[in-house]
């Protein structure tokens, strides 16, 4: 019976040491998109407004609004979008509106009064959705005028001079994409929007630009992007196969040649969600995307001779991204049968040591982050203070996310088809707004929420096990079960919270 158990402890230690190898690799690939960070900042490009007196030289542009259900915020959108500074005769806007609620006729009388004040806008309508917000995109590029695609989702407001600031960089030929920051209107509405706002800061700084800057692939977000059209049709237009399309589509541009231009600095302001309900719905459609994408194109990426090795190896960890959720979720589930093997297989403890790489893998992300924190906040005493509080609780939350994270991440990785979910918007942008009646809401609660709050109650039995393990107690991974406990805590609680 021993040697049974024996063999089970040595396969739990296996797999505990394989998903904290994983997690060092990937925050080894953050220090280094860092490094490729810091040198981007010494030599940025000042940034030119494309020159509009001659319309000759004034290239046409096709805006595309792709929106389902969207009744809280098409007028906001739609009077954003019709403010933009560019003459009216190279601008075409495209509303792909596969709607089914009642913000159909909404959108309709908007886009007539549009028409009457001359400007070129259709509401466009399909009869199913197929392919989702890619299908939409698809049909809607096949009558485009434009020989440039921008793109924004029903969230975002872009600033009156948004294409004259990013149109001049298609000069060059090869550039088949640019990209600009998300900037977020309700940062500070709660703890959730705070959270949320950290990690996307993360995302289009120290990712974009350092994938960018270090020549490797990065992504289209979707959004608060503008495709060159040839560049669409060249690698394979839009497809609807995998729950984030915008990555789909960026691989196979950038297989075919095609350069990404990422532009730090001119930022796109958006609405970040605001419920559970809504964070959940968006954070599975971009893991279990991650995920589909990483089966659809890993092969083709690895295969590619005339791709640096240290270019493939950035890819797959980028297409790995959302599978981190994975490991994280296992290596706190296997760390408390690990504790008491530990204890209980007194000449196994030399193999605990590799519960380090978790540190150090936890103290890599910390410095990325605050590079970037600094730079925007200051780097004295305070500032490290107030980085420290935020870091811990973005990592905390993380951690709570991280089993219906896995979940999207196993549905992907094992090609479970499901359908593209919206993420809910509110029309939220200062502290008097409110989410509440919110008719997009659900009403029910979440599967997963009870299976986080039972997480919350086996974090909490780890903390406990640091006492009674061994004689005097063993102590070693006692934060990291408090963070896991408080993490799961706050997950199960807000849903509850923001409950419709």
């Amino acid at each position: 019976m021993d040697h049974f158990w024996l063999n089970i402890s040595y396969l739990v230690m296996g797999m505990y040491a394989f998903f904290l190898i994983l997690v060092l690799c990937y925050s080894l690939a953050q220090l280094n998109l860092l490094f490729h960070y810091k040198k981007a900042q010494q030599r940025k490009p000042s940034l030119d407004l494309l020159p509009v007196e001659d319309l000759s030289k004034v290239p046409h542009i096709t805006i595309q609004l792709p929106v389902f259900n969207e009744l809280y915020v098409m007028e906001r959108l739609l009077d954003c979008i019709s403010q933009m500074d560019y003459p009216r005769e190279r601008l075409e806007i495209q509303v792909l509106d596969d709607s089914t609620d009642e913000s159909v006729a909404l959108t309709q009388r908007l886009v007539i009064e549009l028409q009457q004040k001359g400007l070129d806008i259709i509401q466009f309508r399909r009869e199913n959705r197929e392919g989702f917000k890619a299908g939409a995109l698809k049909e809607g590029l096949t009558v485009a005028k434009g020989e440039f695609i921008a793109i924004f989702d029903a969230d975002f407001l872009p600033r009156k001079d948004w294409l004259r600031k990013t149109v001049p960089h298609f000069n060059d030929e090869n550039i088949g994409v640019v990209q600009t920051r998300w900037e977020h209107i309700n940062h500070d509405y709660s703890l959730l929007t705070q959270v949320q706002a950290f990690a996307l800061d993360a995302h289009f700084t120290l990712e974009q630009v350092g994938r960018n800057a270090g020549g490797h692939f990065i992504n289209f977000n979707g959004t608060a992007g503008i495709w060159r059209k040839s560049t669409i049709i060249d690698a394979g237009n839009w497809e609807g196969d995998t729950l984030t399309e915008d990555l789909d589509l960026s691989y196979r541009a950038q297989l075919k040649q095609w350069k990404f231009k990422y532009l730090e600095d001119v930022q796109t302001p958006s609405e970040l969600p605001v419920v559970m309900s809504a964070i959940r719905s968006q954070q599975f459609r971009w893991n279990k995307g991650g995920a589909e994408n990483y089966q659809k194109m890993v092969k083709k990426v690895w295969n590619h001779d005339q791709l640096p090795l240290k270019t493939r190896l950035h890819a797959v960890l980028h297409l790995l991204n959302s599978t981190m959720f994975l490991s994280v979720l296992l290596v706190g589930i296997l760390s408390i049968p690990m504790l008491y093997i530990k204890n209980e297989w007194g000449h196994l403890a030399w193999f605990f040591k590799i519960s380090s790489l978790f540190i150090v893998s936890t103290m890599i992300f910390f410095y990325c982050y605050w590079e970037l924190y600094r730079r925007k906040n200051g780097s004295d005493f305070f500032s490290f203070i107030d980085y420290t509080k935020t870091f811990l609780t973005f990592y905390t939350v993380a951690m709570g996310f991280s089993f219906h994270n896995a979940l999207a991440v196993i549905e992907g990785h094992l090609g479970k088809r499901s359908e593209f979910v919206r993420t809910p918007k509110f029309n939220i942008q200062t502290l008097k707004d409110s989410w509440k009646n919110n008719k997009y809401l659900p009403k029910e609660i979440h599967r997963n929420t009870i299976f986080e709050g039972a997480l919350s109650l086996y974090f909490l039995f780890g903390m406990y096990s640091a006492f009674v393990v061994g004689k005097e107690g063993d102590f070693g991974l006692f934060p990291f079960h408090l963070l896991l406990f408080l993490g799961f805590g706050f997950v199960f609680v807000s849903s509850f919270r923001t409950q419709g």
